[in-house]
């Protein structure tokens, strides 16, 4: 089975950054595609930014681009998302996720077949 564990999670003043990143066990770590979604208190899940398996493709909610970049390095199992120009309105816990068959729709949170514990973002004002 796959285990994901998010990290990079904190406090930050508004405009300010962060990198999370998501460390991925097993050895097929370069075959999943992967994704950041987000969850505030008393809201739903929602898709953040995903990442083909190659890295070749890219994909990014409207409410963060520009402003969020997603990335990966293979040789280490990792995912990051750089978060630049925070928002309070990105207060929310963080989920890494992964999908190992392919054919999914990116945004999709029911696509994805493994999922972190999730860290903690908050941005203060």
């Amino acid at each position: 089975q796959v285990q994901l564990v998010e990290s990079g999670g904190g406090l930050v003043q508004a405009g300010g950054s962060l990198r999370l990143s998501c460390a991925a066990s097993g050895r097929s770590f370069s075959n999943y595609s992967m994704a950041w979604f987000r969850q505030a208190p008393g809201k739903e899940r929602e898709f953040v930014a995903a990442i083909s398996w190659s890295g070749g493709k890219t994909y990014y909610a409207d409410s963060v681009k520009g402003r969020f970049a997603i990335s990966r390095d293979n040789a280490n199992n990792t995912v990051y998302l750089q978060m630049n120009s925070l928002k309070p309105e990105d207060t929310a816990v963080y989920y890494c996720a992964a999908d190992r068959q392919g054919g999914l729709v990116w945004h999709r949170a029911t696509d994805y077949d493994y999922w972190g514990q999730g860290t903690q973002v908050t941005v203060s004002s």
